[in-house]
């Protein structure tokens, strides 16, 4: 995998906790997080593990789960409609793409949006309703679910923000909100093989986040996810044709990356069969590629050669134990674990057979990382070539 640091990797504080709801009450003592390889691990869990690895970890002095939080006897109310949809984390690669198909396929589309400066007017122009909140925020979330059937939740934190505000505080705060006001369904994105990778701190809250889930009583679907083709464009292509350097490892790691569009597609078949509702599932595209398979693919439609530079295993390992000597230093640690995952000699893919025969889908409507960069270097390259011939045809001479 080539060493792009994920973005919603962040410094990860201690002192916070999930904002109280009408639902029930939520923990009085503050959260704390840790991890293998650091002085701190995640003290708040749906339930005690029945081992240590990869599980979510309770502190005697906290009693927390779901169903606790989420037990009010709710009346009946003013009945909402199926097609009424809340897309958190509308603006990202996934979340657009889910919204365009919610929208193409006749749903209602509300998308809870950050303030911004610059406003998500793609999304009103594709003829979605925007409305600000912030889960960082909780008391901004309640109005966002009026009216609101089901939730798909595809945010995560931003880059400079602590990784436990969004993706854990938050999302605490988003389920046991959801679960008083009466939401019918709620999809959760997670990441695959986030159970076995406690040390790393999204991939851990991921897994606690699945946990809290499922033990709220919310009828719910868990995707996990392997990687987005959509985020080699900006890894490989943009800068094989740029002439630029291209960073990978010398690490093994083979990604099935899936084509966003082909998630949303297949979220929302799987949110019209009630039959899976409550399961989780793993979405994967149908072949697992190497970093450097990547790369000559790459190389070969651009008709290029790339400027590789490798950083070896090892010097990872290395710089991520430097840099737990800083408190200040502490998010490129945490995103440096994730680096190092990504950089072992592991699998992001799973056999699609028995998910694509549940859903319904034919393996073959699946596109392929192949004919997604063919694609993609074939139209940004006439691009290229008509803007080279248009600037022949202004140029003016003296």
């Amino acid at each position: 995998m080539a060493f792009r640091l994920p973005a919603q990797l962040a410094t990860v504080p201690s002192n916070g906790h999930p904002h109280q709801l009408a639902a029930g009450p939520a923990p009085s003592s503050s959260l704390s997080w840790r991890r293998n390889l650091a002085p701190h691990l995640p003290l708040f869990s749906p339930s005690p593990p029945s081992s240590v690895s990869g599980k979510c970890y309770l502190r005697p002095a906290v009693s927390c789960n779901a169903a606790s939080a989420a037990a009010a006897n709710l009346a009946p109310g003013t009945p909402v409609r199926p097609t009424s949809v809340l897309v958190v984390g509308a603006t990202g690669t996934l979340g657009r793409q889910v919204v365009r198909r919610a929208l193409d396929e006749g749903y209602e589309v509300r998308c809870l949006v950050r303030p911004r400066p610059a406003p998500a007017d793609f999304l009103r122009d594709w003829g979605a309703t925007v409305v600000n909140a912030d889960l960082s925020r909780p008391e901004t979330i309640p109005a966002t679910l009026v009216g609101i059937h089901t939730v798909i939740d595809c945010a995560t934190g931003r880059p400079e923000e602590p990784i436990k505000t969004v993706d854990w505080e938050g999302k605490v705060a988003l389920i046991q909100c959801a679960k008083a006001m009466g939401v019918q369904k709620y999809v959760f994105y997670s990441i695959h093989n986030c159970d076995k990778h406690p040390e790393v701190p999204l991939m851990e809250i991921k897994y606690c986040t699945e946990k809290f889930l499922k033990d709220s009583g919310l009828p719910h679907i868990t995707i996990r996810l392997c990687g987005f083709m959509q985020g080699l464009i900006g890894q490989y292509a943009v800068p094989i044709l740029e002439d630029k350097s291209v960073w990978g490892t010398d690490a093994p790691t083979r990604i099935a990356y899936m084509d966003t569009q082909d998630i949303a597609r297949l979220t929302f078949i799987a949110l019209r069969n009630e039959q899976i509702i409550g399961k989780l599932l793993t979405f994967a595209g149908p072949r697992a590629w190497t970093t450097q398979e990547v790369i000559a693919l790459c190389e070969r439609l651009a008709g290029q050669d790339a400027n590789v530079t490798t950083v070896p295993v090892s010097v990872l390992r290395f710089t991520r134990q430097l840099t737990r000597f800083f408190e200040w230093t502490n998010d490129v640690a945490d995103r440096l674990a994730f680096s190092e995952v990504l950089s072992s000699d592991t699998v992001f893919s799973v056999p699609m057979a028995e998910t694509y025969s549940l859903l319904g889908v034919d393996q073959k409507e699946i596109g392929s990382l192949e004919k997604y960069l063919q694609d993609y270097f074939t139209n940004i390259l006439k691009k290229l070539k008509d803007l080279k011939a248009q600037s022949k045809q202004t140029d003016i001479y003296f």
